[in-house]
């Protein structure tokens, strides 16, 4: 694959993982995440993929955001590191501060997965 396909296909996901529906379905969000996933959250808490979808489950509103300013870097034949940003946005009636991202992808037979994630704010100047 092409790193320009592979590129497209990885923001795809991303952006997928950001839809309020695909956030709100168990199945779909399972289907994103790897079985061995891990989230380092921006509040310093360690998620795994069942804490994940219990916790998506009780999301308010469906929160959503968009993915800005995706690079992506292999790092091996079936893995790859996607960084980007959120920029800052309203959840539950609450602003939230924009944050950088990264993401480790990895082809699971066959399907790209996420295996982690971490999520940090971004500081402004």
């Amino acid at each position: 694959m092409s790193d320009d396909k592979l590129k497209r296909q990885l923001q795809l996901l991303e952006e997928a993982l950001a839809d309020p529906e695909v956030r709100a379905s168990r199945y779909a969000m399972a289907s994103l995440l790897s079985d061995d996933f891990r989230e380092f959250g921006a509040s310093g808490r360690v998620f795994d993929k069942e804490t994940i979808l219990g916790l998506l489950a009780d999301e308010p509103d469906g929160d959503s955001y968009l993915v800005e300013e995706l690079e992506v870097t292999r790092l091996g034949p079936d893995t790859a590191l996607a960084t980007y940003r959120i920029p800052p946005r309203r959840v539950a009636g609450k602003q939230k501060p924009a944050s950088l991202r990264s993401s480790i992808w990895r082809m699971e037979e066959g399907v790209w997965k996420v295996l982690f994630h971490q999520g940090t704010r971004q500081l402004t100047d």
